[in-house]
């Protein structure tokens, strides 16, 4: 059941698709071990006011990452960049105004995107919020949210922990927090949290949980 109402919503998404040259989004993936690990960095935290600065997405095939042909992509802003989100990702606005490096607009930036991930299944931590922000910059231009597949490594690691501690423990508290997962499984922390950084250690946290236990 689950299946069928899956595929009536995206026949619906489809049908109000604004560009056709867009069209394979909603086409079945060419190859189904293959899934886009991606994450964002942005000016804030409210997808409905806040813009994406850089986006990188990698695709994991099989057990491999496929870093080397890993999506990075840095995109012009309109608007300040609030002090706090700097903090995280140390990207200042003069940062995109170097004509040294590749700064795209934001349709240029999300449609390489979406060439990128085509139909497969989309990973993340806390990719809620990712995708909220993709959907953000797409849904006037294409009049549609992201059809894929998501998948969510938090949930991933929170079932596979409650299988292990629910016997012993009634009512478990399991941490979630991103650099927890990654020492529990003991998936190396690169430290610096940049969209490529975040997006290559949530795909070995993806391997790692897709290993049998």
């Amino acid at each position: 059941m689950l299946s069928i109402w899956r595929d009536w919503r995206r026949k619906c998404q489809a049908n109000k698709l604004k560009d056709p040259d867009y069209k394979f989004l909603f086409s079945e993936p060419q190859d189904d071990n293959v899934y886009v690990c991606f994450d964002c960095e942005t000016t804030g935290l409210n997808p409905k006011k806040d813009k994406i600065v850089s986006l990188s997405a990698i695709k994991i095939k099989g057990n491999q990452v496929l870093t080397s042909g890993a999506l990075n992509l840095l995109i012009q802003q309109e608007g300040l960049i609030s002090p706090e989100s700097i903090a995280v990702h140390r990207i200042r606005n003069v940062d995109l105004q170097d004509g040294e490096i590749e700064v795209l607009t934001e349709r240029e930036a999300i449609g390489r995107f979406l060439h990128f991930i085509q139909g497969y299944p989309l990973v993340g931590y806390y990719l809620e919020f990712d995708v909220a922000m993709v959907n953000g910059a797409i849904s006037d231009w294409l009049g549609v949210r992201l059809p894929n597949r998501m998948i969510e490594v938090s949930e991933l690691y929170y079932q596979q922990r409650l299988k292990e501690v629910s016997q012993s423990i009634a009512q478990p508290n399991i941490d979630l927090k991103f650099d927890s997962i990654l020492k529990r499984l003991d998936v190396p922390n690169l430290g610096q949290h940049d969209a490529f950084s975040d997006a290559l250690m949530t795909s070995l946290i993806f391997l790692k949980l897709q290993q049998p236990r």
